[in-house]
């Protein structure tokens, strides 16, 4: 016992000397604002160093939750990974197992005490051509019933507000699914057959129509009478199915699904959401129309 006792201490005596300084943060600021090009983010690492947030530029989109190691985080063609090697239970190996494929170095490393700053291309990067949470203020929204009748949700300046429950509106929002942040658009299901629709004009051809979404992570657990969520995409025009995705109750994490577009005039999409049972049915999603890995906007 005394010598784990003398280990312990000996730990916590060493553990300081692993932390960067004040200084350090600055160095590593500036050299990030010096270099920054459009585009660019940070990646923590490991992902719970928030610290480093307080000194970055407030411009650089930055990353760091459960799982973000894994993340393409294909907005972006340039990642600069923010590295606190030294620190305990870092796995510097198995983090750089999880980025690196995909990814190539882009520059010689720059360290400011314990800190070490890497710019990586991102072979998983792919142009953003439409987003539809950044889009939302030109939308159509309304809530369909299966014989086509439609109730407009008219836009305050701040959200698309349904009839009904104060819940059923559409708006772009920060929510948590599964440790991750997204800024999603929230589209909750008005409950039985109905289905709360946005529809989008000029959606381009030719890219890779993308439909992420699921339950913030507060009400992902389980009941029996609780039902799934659909959530899909359908062309406005013809009336074809393009992304149907079931979002299972219990479920968590984001669910996804991707289809081609065929080149030609851009599209007039319906985005939608339906479940049965609305109760806790908080769901929060994007689509994107996504360019080819590695291309340019």
């Amino acid at each position: 016992m005394l010598v784990v006792a003398l280990l312990c201490l000996l730990f916590y005596a060493r553990l300081p000397g692993t932390f960067p300084s004040e200084a350090d943060y600055r160095a590593v600021s500036e050299r990030l604002r010096a270099e920054l090009r459009p585009g660019d983010a940070v990646l923590l690492f490991p992902w719970w160093t928030e610290r480093a947030r307080l000194y970055l530029p407030p411009e650089v989109p930055v990353y760091g939750y459960f799982g973000s190691d894994r993340d393409d985080l294909n907005a972006h063609p340039r990642i600069w990974v923010l590295g606190e090697p030294q620190l305990p239970n870092a796995d510097e190996q198995g983090f750089l197992a999880t980025f690196l494929p995909g990814r190539t170095a882009a520059g010689q490393p720059f360290q400011a005490g314990n800190l070490m700053l890497t710019p990586y291309t991102n072979g998983r990067y792919r142009p953003h051509l439409f987003v539809a949470s950044e889009a939302y203020a030109r939308a159509r929204v309304y809530l369909e019933s299966p014989d086509g009748t439609r109730r407009p949700c008219p836009f305050d300046g701040h959200a698309h507000r349904c009839p009904g429950p104060p819940h059923l509106y559409v708006a772009p929002e920060w929510h948590e699914i599964l440790y991750e942040p997204r800024h999603c658009l929230w589209m909750h299901p008005p409950g039985g057959k109905d289905r709360l629709v946005a529809e989008f004009d000029n959606v381009p051809a030719g890219t890779g129509l993308r439909l992420e979404g699921g339950i913030t992570f507060e009400y992902t657990y389980s009941r029996p009478h609780l039902s799934n969520i659909h959530m899909g995409v359908d062309d406005a025009r013809s009336g074809q199915p393009l992304l149907d995705v079931v979002v299972p109750q219990g479920v968590p994490g984001v669910q996804k699904a991707e289809v081609t577009l065929p080149a030609g005039a851009p599209r007039t999409v319906k985005i939608w959401s339906q479940a049965d049972n609305p109760e806790l049915r908080h769901l929060c999603l994007d689509v994107f129309a996504l360019g080819p890995a590695g291309g340019s906007l």
